[in-house]
């Protein structure tokens, strides 16, 4: 069995990325911590699945990326697109490509459990999709097996709490089997960011590998 495990990144270009997070820590701290989140889960996950794909964007900067990213992550561009198209071309390629069961994150959080990521793949031996609920109302993980990609990334309220709700009833609707993963939570303002700093204490103190991540989301509160 072919699986594939793929991560959607945004280049860390202060001023546009982590936008609600930069408006209380600045736009530099911002994008200096969410170059370090995506630091930290290219690493973490570099030995998942058969094969693992970094799917960044724009399409300019892939030298940074290149430079960022460990040699087991092949590099692909998003393209264009809302969030819905981008993330149905990168299932329909991995389908093309003959993997059997394929799996997206996000970039938003970066002590996302490996053992969640494990579940993903484990649901996908018996349902056609899997979800990673987070705590403001969209997904931080979408999985699928199969060689067709589910109706669910068109026509959708993307960046509202209305999204994993949406992304449900197309399911029940087209008669579609899906699993639910435990919540979890984004880095999207500094309210997150603390919690995130409150997790890293505990979790340096159990392994020093979280020390770095530790260390900028501390810089960046100042």
């Amino acid at each position: 069995m072919h699986t594939q495990f793929g991560m959607f990144a945004k280049f860390w270009q202060p001023g546009t990325v982590k936008t609600r997070l930069a408006e209380t820590i600045g736009s530099e701290a911002a994008a200096a911590v969410y170059r370090e989140f995506l630091r930290t889960l290219l690493v973490r996950f570099a030995s998942i699945a058969t094969s693992r794909e970094l799917v960044f964007t724009p399409g300019d900067r892939q030298a940074e990326f290149r430079s960022l990213a460990p040699p087991a992550w092949q590099l692909e561009e998003q393209g264009t697109g809302d969030l819905g198209q981008r993330m149905a071309r990168f299932f329909e390629r991995a389908f093309a490509s003959g993997r059997s069961s394929v799996v997206l994150i996000g970039s938003d959080s970066p002590t996302l459990p490996a053992s969640y990521v494990g579940q993903a793949f484990d649901a996908l031996a018996h349902q056609a999709v899997v979800l990673g609920p987070s705590e403001d109302g969209g997904y931080y993980l979408v999985g699928a097996r199969g060689d067709r990609v589910p109706p669910i990334f068109f026509d959708m309220h993307w960046s509202t709490e209305q999204v994993l709700r949406q992304t449900i009833a197309r399911l029940e609707q087209h008669n579609i089997q899906h699993a639910l993963l435990p919540t979890w939570y984004d880095v999207d303002s500094e309210a997150d960011l603390r919690r995130l700093d409150d997790e890293l204490t505990q979790l340096t103190s159990e392994d020093p590998s979280w020390a770095t991540l530790r260390r900028q989301a501390g810089n960046a509160l100042g």
